[in-house]
């Protein structure tokens, strides 16, 4: 006010006296004193707000901040109590995401990485897809192409919580000075206070979707397997050799009739002889008959069969001989394939029919093949390069030799071996599908029609054809001289995860992110049916050998078993903790094997279950498969499963020494 008064006094005294240019200079030189006061004072700015100004302006250029700022938001969280642990879990998964998307953003490429491979473990068993997409984004051009990465950009994420786990979320926030988590969280989530205690689910997530196509389950499935297949060749053989015997046993019967009204008791030996020869003629293929494919009607192939050499014929059926009959009483033996020393770089892995060969796909775009019959030999031989990508790798004293193929362009997802193992496939984030020989050791094609990262790829059961899913939601169907897809399958609302072929080849079946397995005609194209029941990602699917059933397994660990001709739901099989990365039923389709992020193989029968679901008198509650066995890995998820031909149980997967540890605390 005194300085009011004087400027006041001092303008008076200069109009008094007439000075007319030295009173206006005065009042300007004021107006610019008030106005330089006026921004002197926004400056001073409160330092609750200065801070995270100064904090952003340094993060810009230390990309450091980041694991930091996430590496304590995640030990908070994990050691929070259990009661609120649950809830406040929900923040991880996004927070890590914008906080590698920012990354990359901002041109730390390398720094990205190492974020994505050190904290990636915590998201994989329930966010697998969106791991291996984010992995796939590397540069600012790839945020822009990148559908995940503008869905997570354009849209906030909603995470529900109780009243006391939000206060608790936005002390630790406020009170340890995490102004970049909590910037991530004001930008990128939509936090929903609930009332109440805290919830172990969000309430979307115990509902289980419904949809509203059932016409499509009406129309007709010709679920049979394949007509003159070397399956249906061998049921007719044995049907035709235990005939024989059994024609050659009642002529002896009958010629030697009247010795044994001579002598009864040797007649009567002779009789039990000639049953117990008749009875062990079949062998251990036959004895598998009453439950195999031979139960099944006969449906033939509307596409056309490629034709099979002598020998591979010579050796498939050889294998079908000895064919040990599996059930409840008589589990398989198994044959387990650990990967060690893969740094979680391993996607994938495959394994031929005989167990042979096994191939693994990696994060840095390499495919190898090891040959089971040379791990146990020794030698110092370096790499042997050969033409095409090709390059027999054994290191220094090693007894694990490999074959080192390269070609694609971004990490491969999945392999397929051809039934005669001469041929591989493997699917890419480059969108691309690469043909390799295993006996030339070439690349031989290279199949390009996706215009997303194909996720899983997949020989038909007589080879020749392959068909493709991908993230672009469509499933393709192909034949290995066409470059071109013979066939495109739209209708998933979302990626398209894990398919199968149906056992008489006339049909695919889709499973994919939109919680949904479709069953498509090979032929038209068009979709046969839509099962509805899981509550998450579809990864895994398999079909029984008679075709008639399916089993499906999703990321949360349940596995439904299907009846196609119906379309509804055999059984359910709940035990799994983890995703359910691989199914398989055995030779006879007495048993369904799964495999899981849990470290775990279950055996399950499948015969108690088919029988229960046929018999109209039996409750619904009683139709569930029987749990026979859990084999228990050494913190090793398993990636892959299959029968051989003599239903030994193969089995691969990545020995996880993370997993190991925190096991053995």
């Amino acid at each position: 006010m005194e300085e009011e008064k004087v400027e006041q006094a001092v303008l008076a005294y200069l109009k008094s006296k007439g000075y007319r240019q030295a009173e206006l200079a005065f009042h300007d030189e004021q107006q610019k004193l008030r106005s330089s006061n006026a921004q002197a004072a926004d400056a001073t700015v409160d330092s609750s707000i200065a801070n995270p100004i100064l904090f952003y302006a340094k993060s810009d250029n230390d990309p450091n901040r980041y694991k930091e700022g996430y590496s304590k938001l995640r030990s908070w969280v994990y050691q929070s109590l259990d009661s609120y642990k649950n809830e406040l879990l929900r923040i991880l998964y996004p927070v890590f995401a914008h906080c590698y998307i920012d990354l990359v953003g901002k041109g730390f490429t390398q720094e990205a990485r190492e974020f994505l491979q050190k904290f990636r473990e915590d998201h994989e068993a329930a966010r697998v897809r969106d791991i291996q997409k984010l992995e796939g984004v590397l540069t600012p051009q790839h945020l822009l192409e990148s559908e995940l990465v503008q869905t997570l950009r354009k849209n906030k994420i909603s995470v529900k919580m109780c009243q006391y786990s939000f206060e608790l979320l936005l002390q630790y926030l406020h009170g340890t000075d995490s102004m970049l988590m909590l910037g991530i969280v004001n930008e990128h989530l939509n936090i929903h206070v609930l009332p109440g205690p805290p919830s172990a689910l969000p309430k979307e997530d115990e509902v289980i979707a419904q949809g509203t196509l059932d016409y499509m389950n009406q129309k007709e499935i010709r679920w049979g397997a394949l007509e003159y297949s070397l399956e249906d060749k061998f049921e007719k053989e044995t049907a035709a050799a235990l005939l024989e015997k059994d024609l050659a046993g009642k002529k002896d019967g009958e010629g030697e009739d009247g010795k044994a009204k001579a002598d009864g008791k040797a007649g009567g030996a002779s009789n039990k002889k000639t049953k117990k020869d008749k009875a062990s003629a079949a062998g251990p293929g036959a004895t598998a008959k009453s439950t195999g494919p031979s139960t099944a009607p006969r449906v033939k192939a509307e596409l056309p069969m490629p034709t099979i050499s002598e020998e591979v014929e010579k050796q498939v059926l050889e294998d079908f001989r000895k064919r040990a009959r599996l059930g409840s009483n008589s589990l398989p033996s198994v044959s387990f394939y650990s990967f060690i020393n893969t740094h979680n770089s391993l996607n994938c892995a495959a394994i031929s029919g005989d167990g042979a060969l096994v191939a693994g796909g990696f994060s840095d775009s390499s495919v190898k093949v090891w040959d089971m019959a040379k791990l146990g030999e020794q030698t110092g031989a370096q790499d042997k390069p050969s033409s095409n990508g090709f390059t027999e790798t054994r290191e220094e004293g090693s007894k694990s030799a490999y074959a080192l193929l390269q070609g694609h362009a971004g990490p491969v997802y999945a392999a397929s071996f051809s039934p005669d193992s001469d041929f591989l496939l493997t699917s890419s984030a480059d969108c691309t599908v690469r043909l390799w020989s295993m006996k030339l050791k070439t690349n031989l094609m290279g199949y390009k029609g996706h215009n997303f990262p194909v996720w899983d790829v997949q020989y038909s059961p007589v080879g020749h054809y392959f068909a493709t899913a991908s993230h672009d939601r469509t499933a393709r169907v192909w034949c290995m001289e066409r470059m071109q897809p013979l066939r495109i399958l739209v209708g998933h609302m979302s990626d398209v995860d894990c398919l199968q072929w149906h056992v008489n080849c006339n049909y695919i079946a889709t499973g994919g992110t939109d919680n949904t397995v479709r069953l498509w005609d090979v032929q038209t194209g068009e979709c046969l049916r839509v099962f509805n029941g899981h509550c998450g990602t579809v990864l895994s699917l398999a079909m029984s050998s008679d075709g008639r059933y399916m089993a499906s397994g999703d990321d949360r660990g349940a596995i439904f078993m299907w009846d196609l001709g119906s379309g509804q739901c055999v059984a359910p099989l709940m035990g799994h903790t983890s995703c359910v990365w691989t199914l398989a039923f055995s030779g006879e389709g007495s048993l369904l094997a799964s495999g899981s992020a849990d470290n775990t193989v279950r055996l399950w029968d499948v015969n108690a279950s088919s029988k229960g679901s046929r018999a109209e008198d039996k409750s619904s509650t009683t139709r569930h498969l029987r749990l026979l066995k859990t084999l228990p890995t050494k913190s090793t998820p398993v990636y892959a499963l299959k029968f051989s031909r003599t239903n030994l149980l193969l089995a691969a997967g990545a020995f996880s020494p993370s997993q190991a540890s925190k096991g053995a605390v």
